[in-house]
């Protein structure tokens, strides 16, 4: 399997800690050189790690934000 290149452009949040110091956070990502993408992913504590995640273009983001924005919680 080939290397995935990914640089975090912007760190927007974290959302949560695990008791092993992964954390569930919202980053803007660049994947392999392409223009960076709203992500939603778990990292470890130096982001050398990752889990399986989400990336939102920012139009999807947008949609997201207006459906969150509708939810009573």
């Amino acid at each position: 399997m080939a290397d995935i290149k990914y640089e975090i452009t912007k760190e927007i949040a974290v959302l949560s800690e695990n008791a092993n110091g992964w954390t569930k956070e919202l980053n803007l990502v660049s994947w392999n050189d392409k223009p960076a993408k709203y992500d939603l992913r778990d990292w470890s504590p130096e982001h050398e790690k990752m889990g399986k995640g989400i990336t939102l273009s920012l139009d999807e983001m947008k949609e997201l934000k207006n459906a969150i924005g509708k939810l009573k919680v």
